[in-house]
């Protein structure tokens, strides 16, 4: 997965790589980033202490780019090549990375190529995005990156997944479709058709016919889409649906 690169304050001057996710085993990633649980604590004195060490580590973060920009610039009389084999700008950088690795959304970045349903970061990814559904003012206000969104959303969308997470996919599809639209959330179609069970089924069904009006537009058009696994997720298509929704 790319770093977010959809304009709403990535800052990297220097950099040509953003801090990102390693190959590291499960206990690795809960080292460095169990205490992001947190941010989907009920309790908000809890969620409010996870965003203390949320805001001290990308702290860290811009910290460690500062230096590295500085040097940077400092280091451009040498040409490309030779910025590259100065030692204080290579140690500069992988301090950049290291700190961004124990940082969100930094440490979702840059994925390893392969499976997604075998990497130890998957967690992590799942607590992005829940954190977005479930309280999504406070992840504006402290982690806002629509593109590492929309690249988190896409990568979960596959077939496969153990129960754990079929379930917590699931559990994100319902979420979503029950609130007023929010920038990609439209990915989340991807995720239904992945993970759609009977289970699912019910439940958007149930959220078709409340009484919240998101709810039953929403979930009436991703129901329709997983009854028709022919037909495109397009603004074309939505319209269609709405369309013929109004006119019955």
């Amino acid at each position: 997965m790319a770093k977010d690169t959809d304009g709403d304050g990535d800052a990297s001057a220097g950099a040509g790589a953003s801090a990102g996710a390693g190959a590291d085993d499960a206990q690795a990633w809960d080292a460095r980033l169990g205490w992001a649980f947190g941010l989907i604590a009920d309790d908000p004195v809890e969620r409010g202490a996870a965003l203390d060490l949320l805001a001290d580590a990308q702290g860290n973060v811009q910290g460690a780019l500062g230096r590295f920009n500085e040097l940077w610039h400092s280091t451009l009389p040498l040409g490309g090549q030779g910025q590259w084999r100065d030692p204080a700008l290579l140690k500069a950088y992988e301090r950049y990375v290291e700190a961004g690795r124990s940082s969100l959304p930094d440490a979702l970045w840059n994925r390893p190529p392969g499976d997604i349903r075998a990497w130890q970061g998957l967690p992590y990814a799942l607590l992005f995005l829940e954190w977005e559904a479930r309280y999504p003012q406070e992840w504006t206000r402290h982690a806002k990156k629509w593109g590492t969104k929309q690249s988190l959303i896409r990568d979960v969308a596959v077939a496969g997944h153990g129960e754990p997470v079929r379930a917590k996919l699931t559990d994100l599809v319902e979420t979503v479709v029950q609130r007023a639209y929010r920038c990609k959330d439209r990915e989340y179609v991807r995720v239904a058709r992945a993970v759609d069970s009977e289970d699912l089924r019910r439940r958007l069904d149930s959220a078709a016919r409340s009484g919240n009006p998101w709810a039953r537009r929403h979930a009436g058009y991703v129901l329709w889409l997983l009854d028709h696994p022919e037909a495109p997720h397009t603004i074309h298509v939505w319209q269609n649906w709405i369309a013929a929704e109004a006119s019955e």
